[in-house]
């Protein structure tokens, strides 16, 4: 059997802490006169009381590393225990949603995809705004984390191949799940504190600013506004665009970057591809439709730029024209938000670093129909990537598109229209965090979505989130046995 002492006694950690962040919006709330605030302090006492109960009931199980099968376990159980309690202040409190769509916004936030079952943010409590927020924030911070130190132990989807890099830095090593951490908290702070600092300089009211900067690093897309960034034209969307892609590439590379290798994140070839992919997608979306609309360049390329932006970076925000894309570029928008952002951010999709090696396994295979006795292995980066990443790469990327065709045809059969369900989980399994089609024309939110199509797109956006076989082996007889 499975010792869950270890995995109960870090969740209940995580609980304490995250009933002392709701102190935060409830005394903004509470400041403003208003009974969400007390809401608020329910929820905390309560998570705090589980929290409590699960660390002190597990304290003995300390001072043990933890196994592989630990690791699966702590893993899910974070992400699908952690947005029940988070879910709270949506049920208990304003906007009182159903505990189905409470968890939904919830999980929304915390894999930072950023859909919406609420209409009418602008008349949110200031404190529930925040809370979103918050939600986006921790969620980013958290997967930073898992990407760069649980799962590559845990070999999911290829990402092993970074536990064999050792996170060098060039020459100069970062060798310690803890300073990993360090780094990596350091970073996400500073680019977080200078991007709420730009967007209160550009004009952002200042509960706009922090619950947009807060979403923007994170790649989560929350946003104070049902108008998202419509209420910033103009320079929002440029230093919105420049922050999602800053959010959205490998986060070690800042942590070297600060060590003394001031290169290190141009020399990543998936951060250069990342750029070199998105503009591509930009330029070829705007000369479209400069093109077949006449209109003038500058707000084309503006709204495209931001738009593909939060697209590929997996966060959700939304300007001018986009819910009415359709043509071309629907179709590139929907490509590059299966690829997405860099694999060690807060970003998700396939990530560039998998769609890199699946492009480089593709060409190694067409050359061998050439040139049947050939022996040329796939290299990434000048190093050769094993036989076992591959496997597991390709094991992801077929399970992706599996659970993408799977999940759509479920929701047909829950009465979702075909072109609605095939986008409600492309944007939930990617975590992109905006959605097509009619039910979501009216109100730009999945809150026209029947009960068991939003249960579905929660699972999906677990399951984009943490990939897919992290959860999926949990089902496994052998997973449980010795």
């Amino acid at each position: 059997m499975v010792d869950l002492r270890p995995v109960a006694y870090v969740i209940g950690r995580i609980l304490i802490v995250l009933a002392i962040l709701m102190l935060a919006p409830a005394i903004i709330d509470w400041r403003a006169g208003l009974e969400n605030g007390y809401d608020f302090l329910a929820c905390a006492a309560l998570t705090g009381v589980v929290g409590g109960g699960l660390t002190l009931s597990t304290g003995n199980a300390l001072g043990k590393p933890l196994e592989t099968r630990q690791a699966y376990l702590l893993t899910a159980g974070i992400w699908f225990v952690v947005p029940f309690f988070a879910a709270l202040p949506f049920w208990i409190g304003e906007p009182g949603l159903s505990l189905n769509n409470a968890y939904f916004e919830a999980v929304s936030g915390i894999t930072t995809t950023g859909s919406t079952v609420i209409f009418g943010l602008d008349d949110l409590p200031a404190g529930m705004n925040l809370w979103r927020g918050m939600l986006n924030w921790l969620g980013g911070l958290g997967i930073a984390f898992i990407a760069m130190i649980f799962l590559p132990l845990m070999r999911v989807g290829g990402m092993q191949f970074f536990r064999t890099e050792g996170f060098d830095t060039f020459g100069k090593a970062l060798p310690r799940a803890a300073d990993i951490a360090a780094q990596l908290l350091g970073v996400y702070v500073g680019l977080t504190v200078i991007c709420i600092a730009v967007y209160a300089a550009i004009g952002m009211e200042t509960l706009d600013a922090v619950v947009n900067g807060f979403s923007t690093i994170a790649t989560g897309g929350f946003s104070s506004s049902d108008s998202s960034f419509n209420k910033y034209a103009g320079a929002g969307e440029y230093f919105g665009a420049l922050f999602m892609i800053l959010g959205s590439l490998p986060y070690i590379r800042y942590a070297q970057m600060m060590s003394g290798a001031p290169q290190a994140l141009w020399r990543d070839s998936q951060a250069r591809a990342y750029v070199r992919w998105l503009a591509y997608a930009v330029l070829s979306v705007t000369a479209w439709r400069v093109w077949t609309t006449g209109e003038p360049l500058e707000p084309v390329f503006r709204e495209s730029l931001f738009n593909l932006t939060s697209i590929m970076s997996s966060s959700g925000f939304f300007t001018g024209s986009f819910p009415t894309w359709g043509g071309f570029m629907l179709v590139v928008a929907f490509v590059i938000g299966i690829v997405g952002g860099c694999s060690g951010s807060s970003g998700a999709g396939l990530t560039v670093f998998r769609v890199q090696l699946v492009l480089a396994t593709v060409r190694r295979e067409v050359r061998r129909i050439v040139n049947p006795s050939s022996v040329e292995p796939v290299r990434y980066d000048g190093r050769t990537v094993g036989e076992d990443v591959l496997n597991a790469l390709i094991l992801f990327v077929s399970g992706y598109i599996l659970i993408l065709g799977v999940m759509s045809v479920a929701m047909t059969l829950l009465g979702v229209d075909s072109f609605s369900a095939l986008f409600a989980v492309w944007t939930a399994i990617g975590n992109i965090g905006y959605g097509f089609g009619p039910l979501v024309e009216r109100t730009g939110t999945f809150i026209d979505f029947p009960p068991g199509a939003i249960a579905i797109m929660s699972i999906c956006m677990l399951l984009g989130r943490l990939g897919l076989l992290t959860i999926l082996v949990l089902v496994l007889p052998s997973f449980w046995r010795r």
